[in-house]
C-alpha cells in the first residue's frame, strides 16, 4: 500500500512539472470532478474602472531634451557631407540604430547601407525626397563592432558623392550572447527579406513578472543569425507594427517592477510617442490567495483601421481570467468597449470547466485564454483564438453576435442554439488542438464570404475534443492554413507544415504562422524541450522545403519565443497577415 501511494505521489509530481513555464498541468481529458463557477458577468462599467487605462507623458517628457538636441543639430549648418553628426544609440534603449544628420549646399536624395558580413546581409534604405537637410535613421547595426556604412548623396544635377562613415556598438548584454543561435538553414535567394534587405526575423519574448527574473530582450535576426536589433525595453509578449510604421510594445512604466503596466508606441531608434498605462492592480485575488497577478495585457493587442487598440485582457473579478477584450481610443487613452466572452458562449463552458488548472491564475478559472484578436475589416469582425476550448471564432465588431465558429468539440457538447455557426469540414483537416495566432491570408481579404484563415497548431487536446485530435495530440505541432466558406459554413485544409518534424518540434504553449508571401510562411515553434529550446522556420508552400530554419536554445529563465515576426526595419505601411 506504501508503494502504491508512493507511485500516485511520484506521478502527481511529474504531472505539475512538466507543465512548464505557463504552470500547466498536461492537457488533456480531465479526471477531476467538475466543480461549479458563478455564471455572473462583471459589468463592463466595473471593468473600465478597474483597468483604468489613461495616456501618460512620462517617457516623452524623458525624452524631451534628446528630442530638441537632435532637432539642434539638423537645423544647425555645422554638419556637412565631408563632416557629418552621428549618434549612436540616440534614445538610450536601441543600441543598434543611430542617427547621422548633414546638411547639402543644394538639394539631394540619399541612399545608405550598413555592410553586411556576407551576401543578402547588407541593410539598405533611401530616402528620395530632394532636399538640403538630411536626418537618417540607421538601423541593423551589428553589436560590438565598428560598423561601415555607405552613404550616397545625389543632386538633382546629377552629380554623385559617395562616402563611408563608421559607427561603433557596444557589445551584446549577457542576457542576449548568451543565447545560442544555430542556422541550420538559409537560402538567402529565396528567403523573403524585403527591399534592401531591412526585413529582420523577431524574436518576440515572454518576458514573465518578477524582479529576479532575467532580462529577455525582443531581438532581431538576419539570414546568418546575427543580431541587428534589440530594445533595452523589458517588453513581454507584445511586439505589433503598427498604421504609422511605429512599433507597439508591452512594457514596464520602471524596469525593477515586477509587473508590465504600459503599452508604449515606439520607432526602432527608441523614441517614444505615446504611451498608454494601466492599473496594475486590477486583476482581484481569487478567494483564499495572498497572491496577485498584476499584468492586465496577456497575449494580444491589435490595431483598428481608425487607430484604436483592441486587447486582450482579463474582467478584473475574482473567478475568471484571459476572457475578456477592451478597446482603448487612441485619442484619449480611455476604453470605449468591453467585450466579455461569458456573455457570448454558453455559460456551462465556464461555469463548469476544469480542463486545464494553472498555477499562474492562484486558483482562478482560465476557461477561455484567449490568445490572439485579428480585425477583418472588409466585414468589421473579429477573428478571436481560444486555447482552453481548441475554438477559433468570428464575431461583428459592433453587435458581438457570432458569424461561425471553428471547434473541435463534438458537436453534442454545443447547445443547439450555437450549431448553425459551427464549421463543417469538406475533406480531412487538422482540428484545433491549444492553437495560437490566428490571422488571415491578406490575399483572401475582401472576397465576399471567403478567406484563408492562418494557425499555429500546438495539437493538444484540451477537455473533450474529436476522436482526431485526441489520437494526434502531443504527436507534433504544425502551421495550418484553411479555407472557410463563411456562406455555406464550410472548412477545408489548404496546407500545413510541421507534422512530418515529429514530436522533437511538439510545442505545448506558444507558437504563430505568419504569412510572408504568396508561396513562404514563417513558423515559430517557440516552447521546445520544455521551454529549453525554440526553432523558427521558414518553408516554401510549394516544395514544401524549408528556406530558412534557425534553432536558439539557452533563452534565459521565462524568456521563450512567444511568436517570431518578419518586419522591415524601413516600415512603409502596415499590412494585416503580413506585418502581423
Amino acid at each position: 500500500m506504501r508503494k502504491r501511494n508512493w507511485l500516485i505521489a511520484l506521478v502527481v509530481v511529474v504531472l505539475i512539472a512538466v507543465g512548464g513555464f505557463f504552470g500547466y498541468q498536461r492537457y488533456g481529458q480531465s479526471t477531476t470532478s467538475t466543480t461549479t463557477t458563478s455564471s455572473k458577468v462583471r459589468s463592463d462599467s466595473a471593468v473600465k474602472k478597474d483597468i483604468n487605462t489613461r495616456l501618460v507623458k512620462t517617457e516623452v517628457k524623458a525624452q524631451s531634451s534628446t528630442t530638441a538636441a537632435l532637432k539642434k543639430t539638423a537645423k544647425s549648418s555645422s554638419y556637412t557631407v565631408n563632416n557629418m553628426y552621428t549618434k549612436v544609440n540616440p534614445y538610450g534603449t536601441s543600441p543598434l540604430s543611430a542617427k547621422v544628420i548633414f546638411k547639402t549646399s543644394s538639394a539631394a536624395k540619399v541612399s545608405y547601407t550598413v555592410v553586411g558580413k556576407s551576401s543578402k546581409t547588407s541593410i539598405s534604405n533611401s530616402v528620395n525626397k530632394y532636399t538640403t537637410s538630411h536626418n537618417l535613421t540607421v538601423l541593423g547595426l551589428y553589436a560590438g563592432y565598428n560598423n561601415t556604412v555607405k552613404i550616397k548623396v545625389t543632386y538633382k544635377s546629377g552629380k554623385v558623392v559617395n562616402k563611408t562613415i563608421h559607427l561603433k556598438t557596444a557589445k551584446l548584454p549577457t542576457s542576449l550572447s548568451s543565447i545560442k543561435i544555430n542556422v541550420k538553414t538559409a537560402n538567402k535567394k529565396k528567403m523573403v527579406v524585403g527591399t534592401g534587405n531591412a526585413k529582420l526575423t523577431f524574436m518576440v519574448r515572454t518576458t514573465i513578472s518578477g524582479k529576479n527574473q532575467s532580462k529577455n530582450f525582443t531581438f532581431g535576426l538576419d539570414a546568418d543569425g546575427n543580431i541587428r536589433w534589440y530594445t533595452t525595453k523589458p517588453t513581454s509578449h507584445i511586439f505589433k507594427q503598427l498604421n504609422n510604421g511605429h512599433l507597439l510594445i508591452w512594457t514596464k512604466s520602471n524596469s525593477s517592477n515586477s509587473y508590465f503596466d504600459e503599452l508604449v508606441e515606439m520607432d526602432y531608434t527608441g523614441k517614444v510617442y505615446k504611451t498608454y498605462k494601466f492599473n496594475h492592480k486590477a486583476w482581484g485575488k481569487a478567494k483564499g490567495s495572498k497572491k496577485q497577478n498584476h499584468n492586465q495585457v496577456h497575449h494580444d493587442v491589435t490595431e483598428l483601421p481608425n487607430g484604436d487598440l483592441i486587447a486582450t485582457v482579463s474582467d478584473g473579478g475574482r473567478t475568471y481570467v484571459e476572457d475578456t477584450m477592451i478597446v482603448i481610443s487612441h485619442k484619449t487613452g480611455k476604453i470605449t468597449k468591453v467585450i466579455n466572452m461569458k456573455n457570448i458562449l454558453p455559460s456551462k463552458f465556464y461555469t463548469k470547466y476544469n480542463a486545464t488548472s494553472s498555477n499562474k491564475y492562484m486558483g482562478k478559472k482560465d476557461w477561455f485564454h484567449q490568445n490572439s484578436v485579428y480585425y477583418d475589416k472588409t466585414d468589421k469582425s473579429l477573428i478571436i483564438s481560444s486555447r482552453n476550448q481548441n475554438l477559433v471564432m468570428k464575431i461583428d465588431y459592433k453587435t458581438e453576435k457570432i458569424k461561425w465558429i471553428l471547434s473541435s468539440k463534438p458537436t453534442s457538447a454545443w447547445p443547439k442554439s450555437y450549431r448553425k455557426y459551427l464549421l463543417k469540414a469538406s475533406g480531412k483537416i487538422s482540428w484545433p488542438g491549444g492553437q495560437h495566432a490566428a490571422i488571415v491570408d491578406p490575399t483572401t481579404l475582401g472576397k465576399s464570404g471567403s478567406l484563408n484563415l492562418l494557425i499555429f497548431n500546438n495539437n493538444v487536446a484540451v477537455g473533450t475534443t474529436k476522436k482526431s485530435l485526441e489520437a494526434s495530440s502531443g504527436k507534433y505541432s504544425e502551421g495550418v492554413e484553411y479555407h472557410i466558406n463563411e456562406k455555406t459554413k464550410t472548412i477545408s485544409q489548404v496546407g500545413s507544415y510541421g507534422k512530418s518534424l515529429g514530436k522533437s518540434n511538439f510545442a505545448n504553449i506558444i507558437g504563430s504562422n505568419r504569412y510572408l508571401s504568396k508561396t513562404n510562411r514563417l513558423i515559430d515553434f517557440g516552447w521546445l524541450n520544455n521551454g529549453k529550446s525554440a526553432n523558427i522556420i521558414e518553408y516554401d508552400t510549394k516544395t514544401k522545403k524549408q528556406v530558412y530554419n534557425v534553432e536558439l536554445s539557452n533563452l534565459g529563465s521565462g524568456g521563450y519565443v512567444y511568436r517570431a515576426e518578419r518586419f522591415s526595419l524601413y516600415p512603409t505601411k502596415h499590412s494585416y497577415g503580413i506585418n502581423e
